[in-house]
């Protein structure tokens, strides 16, 4: 059977942030972990959402000296309103977020009371002077500026790096964790944070409740990893994310830099299966979602009904008729690209004198979310240009750009959205941007609109033409737009004389394959899958231990699978002691050696336990590596009882007195002239990689290449190489860091096997097993060990440790975390060996000349 070992709590970074109101659920007796019983299965209970956003969905105002309060149901963009169409209506969905309001602390309370007794809401409320630091400082001067890719290379361009801001950031993601505490389930419901404003809280709730369901979305973009590395916490906020389940980016692009991130700052991959994408945290899988953010149909479709809208509409129509109208609506700050538009403009009027007169473009402007001198500037420039161009091409009657200063009514972006024959969304930088889907909705059949708008019922066609810039996320979903870079203002005023001039068939084909896309990934969409997606990501949580570990921003939760536990060096020896025949199985590198050592030649204290454990008659010792044999004969020399298995078990030597042999192969290495070439070619043109050459086997190795391009090419060469050698008796295979070609009866699997059936040969069936090893290649040996167990090969009073380093899936049931624990563990087997093999104390001899005495 296999053999139990007690979980060290003192390796524990930190055991004083463990929960240990909820230990019982995982142990038994103080040191020791049990298997799940049957009470510790999740029970299926009421679930609740809780919502966690910088602001909440509600509209404050006070009205006869007191408070108001009604939901904020007609501005477009709040989100965490209208995501809940996509949840079930059995859910309770709570918000957690702060007011719109400054509400004074004597009616905090009663506010507070008031929100969650009519609202379901808990209100955060912080003083003006927090929020200065946290929003206006830290959120809009810095964060949101970087995450679109602007550096604060000088003072005057941008805000630096301020502590006390990031302070204020970490107390104000605290607070939101305090109320969050106050009203969760941790066992039943899921918490879903919305954006960079709180993306540190993650880690404040998984430090509480080990086992919480958290996801979060990220509305904004995320930088590429070159600018994501100039952030002096980026290490903080990149682990505080991995503390979520599930984290949402709107576009594949986001998520690639975020994973870049992981790759290149904390050494963590990734892994695409079926379909979704998951990095490995700690035995935590957290997984990447993708999904762009929709908007609500049914809201905007029921402003379009409205006598208002039509009235606004019909006034508009009037006021431009017989021009070509292009639209704009983009908030004021220097990210929207709105000077670069009104340059195009310009552009377009002085290269085609025959559109002058003919065609207007209305800028509504929203105002700035913070205050600030860049905001300031860029609304200063932005005036300007459209002064400039005003004054060259307008005339009595006709200005070619028309500024509307915001904010407009959601009937007169609507009444503006049905009379565009375009829409120019020309942002240099943008998370999202919904103004085309709401365009593109806007322009479609109502009865209302039509009526105002004198388009007869026969018209069932509807048309619409989109300019979208290349870098804002909704891009790759309008397949139908004309994307521009709007930095090219050259290209930016083709793609306007492109909509002003292009036939209404087409128009008409563009319209219906963006109404087609809008209309089904809506909101509700966005918010269902997301859902589903989060309830995945958390169903393997009480299937698992948890430990909380690390201080700060650093904490993170070890999980274990229940077969899956540390090895502990006491039960280890004990039954080391209690045993006869031993089989002891060793990796070398990444086991019993760090992959960071240059080094790789063992060290003295490394050759003195090896021989230690050979000394014992009842043990058989082999170190099973890739290594070619030349390289283990040299090395373990000093080890003359030392078994070797060289090249993943291609050759094999018990002793340093015995021969090698090796493996019979069913065919010859021919298949060599096909990878060598192959492999040259990569390594060409891979800077830090290298091949080594092995009798048995060829290995491309990319450890010291950049992070991202090494396992680039290493998914490359390998396809490149399974496709060639598809009919060759070869294996291809993707290690750590490394691409082997080996014969395909080879494997460190088989190497097991065949000892085991040695010794059995012998009369000497193990009833000791000890294999350790690091890679995928160290699997195959696990695998073997379990088939063993399975079919009874081994004896049932066995005792068998096989145990993987590091945690990680694995066919290993225990683990170690590092190389240096592997050293300690060995050292107490050899040291268990030495006690044995003492000789035993004489007995002490009393001199002749003693007298002694009755």
């Amino acid at each position: 059977m296999l053999s139990r070992s007690c979980f060290n709590l003192l390796n524990l970074d930190d055991y004083s942030v463990i929960d240990r109101a909820r230990i019982p659920k995982v142990m038994n007796v103080p040191g020791i972990i049990s298997d799940f019983e049957e009470e510790n299965k999740e029970v299926k209970k009421n679930e609740r959402r809780i919502i966690v956003a910088n602001q909440l969905p509600i509209k404050a105002y006070k009205e006869g000296g007191k408070w108001c309060f009604e939901w904020d149901k007609f501005a477009l963009d709040t989100l965490i309103l209208q995501l809940k169409d996509g949840l079930s209506q059995d859910l309770e969905i709570i918000y957690v977020g702060c007011l719109k309001a400054d509400v004074e602390v004597v009616d905090q309370e009663e506010v507070a009371e008031f929100l969650w007794d009519k609202f379901r809401c808990v209100p955060t409320f912080l003083s003006l002077e927090l929020i200065n630091k946290f929003y206006h400082g830290f959120c809009k001067h810095y964060l949101w500026p970087l995450f679109h890719y602007m550096l604060p290379i000088t003072s005057s361009q941008g805000v630096r790096f301020d502590r006390n801001c990031w302070l204020a950031y970490v107390s104000v993601n605290k607070i939101f964790a305090d109320k969050v505490y106050e009203v969760i389930n941790p066992d039943e419901d899921y918490v879903w944070i919305q954006d960079y404003h709180l993306m540190i809280l993650p880690t404040m709730l998984r430090k509480k409740y080990n086992r919480i369901k958290v996801g979060f979305f990220l509305h904004s973009p995320f930088p590429s990893s070159e600018i994501y590395r100039t952030l002096p916490v980026r290490d903080e906020i990149l682990r505080a994310l991995l503390n979520c389940d599930l984290i949402g980016f709107q576009t594949f692009d986001y998520a690639r830099h975020f994973l870049s991130c992981c790759s290149r700052m904390l050494g963590l991959d990734y892994q695409s299966k079926r379909g979704y994408i998951g990095i490995d945290y700690f035995g935590r899988t957290v997984t990447i979602k993708i999904l762009p953010v929709g908007i609500h149909m049914g809201q905007i479709q029921n402003v379009m009904s409205l006598p208002d809208t039509g009235k606004k509409a019909k006034e508009l129509k009037e006021k431009y008729e017989g021009k070509i109208l292009m639209l704009g609506i983009d908030d004021m700050d220097m990210f929207k690209g709105i000077g670069l538009k009104f340059l195009a403009m310009g552009h377009l009027l002085d290269q085609t004198p025959r559109l002058r007169g003919k065609v207007v473009l209305v800028q509504i402007t929203n105002p700035p979310r913070s205050r600030g001198s860049d905001t300031q500037e860029v609304e200063e420039e932005v005036k300007r240009i459209a002064s400039e161009i005003n004054k060259k091409y307008g005339k009595p009657g006709y200005e070619p750009i028309v500024c509307v200063n915001g904010p407009v009514s959601t009937q007169d972006k609507i009444a503006h959205y049905a009379i565009s024959e375009c829409v120019v969304v020309n942002a240099v930088r943008d998370g999202m941007n919904l103004v085309p889907y709401e365009y593109t909705v806007s322009r479609q059949s109502s009865n209302n609109l039509d009526k105002a708008l004198g388009i007869g019922s026969s018209a069932a066609s509807r048309k619409s033409v989109i300019i979208v810039s290349e870098f804002i996320g909704c891009s790759p979903s309008l397949s139908g737009a004309i994307r521009v870079n709007p930095w090219d203002i050259e290209s930016v005023s083709n793609a306007m004389f492109s909509a002003a001039t292009m036939n209404d068939s087409e128009k008409e084909l563009r319209h219906e394959k963006h109404y087609k896309y809008v209309s089904s990934h809506d909101v509700a969409y966005w918010a269902r899958s997301f859902d589903q997606d989060l309830k995945r990501a958390c169903s393997e949580h009480y299937h698992k231990r948890c430990w909380g570990i690390g201080l700060g921003l650093g904490f993170r939760v070890v999980a274990l699978g229940p077969n899956f536990r540390k090895l502990s060096v006491e039960h280890i020896v004990s039954a080391y002691n209690r045993t006869n025949n031993r089989l002891i199985l060793l990796d070398y590198d990444g086991t019993m050696l760090s992959e960071e050592s240059v080094d790789k030649t063992p060290s003295e204290d490394d050759i003195s336990i090896l021989n230690g454990l050979c000394s014992d008659p009842k043990n058989v010792v082999f170190i099973v590596s890739g290594r070619g044999k030349d390289t283990l004969s040299k090395w373990f020399s000093p080890c003359p009882r030392l078994g070797l298995s060289a090249e993943h078990g291609y050759f094999t030597r018990w002793s340093k007195d015995s021969e090698w042999e090796s493996r019979p192969v069913a065919a010859d290495l021919d298949w060599k002239k096909i990878v060598l070439p192959i492999m040259e070619r990569y390594t060409e043109a891979t800077d830090g990689s290298s091949i080594e050459q092995k009798e048995s086997a060829l290995v491309w190795h990319h450890q010291h290449a950049g992070p991202d391009f090494g396992a680039w090419q290493a998914k490359e060469l390998l396809d490149h190489l399974e496709s060639v050698l598809a009919n060759e008796p070869v294996v291809v295979k993707r290690g750590q860091h490394i691409v082997e070609v080996k014969p395909q009866d080879v494997s460190k699997g088989l190497v097991f096997e065949n000892l085991l059936a040695s010794m059995q040969s012998r009369g000497k069936s193990p009833d000791f097993v000890l294999c350790v090893g690091d890679d995928r290649s160290d699997e195959d040996m696990f695998e073997s060990i379990a088939s063993s167990l399975a079919n009874n090969s081994l004896p049932d009073k066995a005792e068998v440790f096989a145990c993987t380093v590091g945690q990680k899936p694995s066919m290993a049931k225990y683990y170690l975390d590092d190389p240096t624990e592997v050293i300690k563990m060995l050292q107490g087997l050899s040291a268990a060996t030495a006690a044995v093999q003492l000789p035993p104390k004489s007995p002490v001899h009393q001199s002749s000349t003693e007298v002694i005495t009755p």
